[in-house]
């Protein structure tokens, strides 16, 4: 649909997750992604989600973060950089599950 008909904004504007954040609701942790050279999806709607999540709804803000990738575009470029990808998911997922994570040396 296309927001700026007004017809199809009164339809998107009941499923869309950026105009329907509750701030009495404490959302699960999230982890949203982007890169700055995605041709596709621009960073700046994973930005703003992120941003307004935390604004709106200060009992998740502590656990609503953004990882931007600045190689790349709409997919990683390289093995390396999703290999690192991969690792900032990992991590947070540990973050957030209890997992006691130990560095290699």
């Amino acid at each position: 649909g296309d927001p700026s008909n007004a017809s199809d904004w009164a339809f998107l504007q009941h499923y869309s997750p950026y105009h329907n954040i509750d701030p009495t609701v404490q959302y699960p942790p999230i982890l949203f992604g982007t890169s700055s050279a995605d041709d596709r999806v621009h960073p700046g709607h994973a930005r703003k989600m992120a941003a307004r999540l935390q604004a709106e709804s200060p009992a998740s803000a502590e656990h609503t973060l953004l990882f931007e990738a600045t190689e790349g575009g709409h997919a990683s470029p390289t093995l390396r950089q999703y290999a690192f990808e991969m690792a900032v998911r990992y991590a947070f997922f540990g973050r957030f599950l209890g997992l006691d994570v130990q560095s290699s040396p």
